[in-house]
């Protein structure tokens, strides 16, 4: 049994009233190890999301009374700190944990600008894997420069574990200046300043910000040798990429693909591989027993 992987779900379920919290802790110990989300839902029972799916956690229907005290704890119960992340939908935990959330959105302008009547949240269970990055390394350097990467996966194959693992080597096993343009507070995971996972000594992190926003001033402030982000998906963050990469710095991203090939079907994708902003792809594949990578040089 993985014993940091059933700590770590363990520590997700500080997080729930009292009840749930019996129920998710009920579950078996191999059930407990492979645990990727609780979710809650208004009017069912607690379930824990699992790579073979959604299994029931107890009988009792979950509350939004229950969903309040969850957020009351995350928060500390000061919710105006979080105002920001909570208009996007989400919020972090001490430990890394990240809150999705779902209930009326209150519009103005456009722009949600908060959050109400909750109806359901997810608490995802973030697990670092120190070193999966470490037999690449020297595929993705040359002469002890980083060169610019793209990880591609299908969703949920372990695409942010590997950026994260990455950008801590270049950070502290080379010694560069790491910035992270960490948009949805998944690789750093921030709580009230401070990374909750593992990103290196010399890496500096802006989270809830957008990337198109956040790469030019982080190239402006920080003086970045590598600058990484996750999810590459609008156009806007390609161009900021692109003029990033005039600059001499190195970056790594991930983006949902799964081969190359799927890159030069989408017209956004394949267009940010004609402006050769990367010079490495990292394909993660499913292999029995695990994953497998495969760099490519492109």
């Amino acid at each position: 049994m993985d014993t940091y992987a059933v700590s770590r779900y363990r520590e997700a379920c500080a997080l729930l009233p009292e009840g749930l919290r019996a129920d998710a802790l009920a579950l078996p110990p191999p059930v407990q190890g492979t645990a990727e989300e609780l979710r809650l839902r208004t009017g069912s029972p607690l379930t824990c999301a699992t790579p073979s799916g959604e299994r029931p956690a107890g009988n009792r229907a979950v509350s939004p009374w229950d969903l309040e005290q969850v957020l009351d704890v995350v928060t500390g119960y000061s919710r105006y700190t979080a105002a920001e992340t909570l208009r996007q939908g989400y919020l972090t935990a001490r430990g890394g944990f990240r809150v999705g959330l779902c209930g009326s959105a209150v519009v103005e302008d456009g722009e949600v600008r908060t959050l109400t009547a909750f109806s359901s949240l997810s608490i995802r269970i973030p697990r670092e894997q120190i070193g999966v990055a470490l037999p690449l390394l020297k595929q993705l350097t040359e002469d002890g420069r980083p060169c610019s990467t793209l990880i591609l996966g299908p969703p949920g194959e372990g695409k942010t574990t590997l950026l994260r693992d990455l950008i801590r080597l270049f950070s502290d096993c080379i010694g560069l200046r790491v910035a992270l343009a960490d948009e949805r507070g998944e690789i750093a995971a921030m709580y009230q300043g401070i990374p909750q996972l593992q990103v290196g000594r010399h890496t500096d992190v802006m989270d809830a910000c957008p990337k198109a926003l956040a790469i030019p001033a982080l190239l402006r402030a920080m003086n970045p040798q590598v600058i990484a982000v996750d999810e590459v998906a609008l156009p806007a963050d390609v161009e900021a990429m692109e003029r990033a990469s005039h600059t001499g710095t190195a970056l790594l991203a991930t983006v949902h693909a799964r081969t190359p090939d799927d890159l030069l079907r989408r017209p956004l994708l394949s267009s940010m591989m004609e402006l050769g902003i990367f010079q490495r792809t990292v394909t993660i594949e499913r292999a029995e027993g695990g994953r497998r990578y495969r760099v490519e040089a492109n």
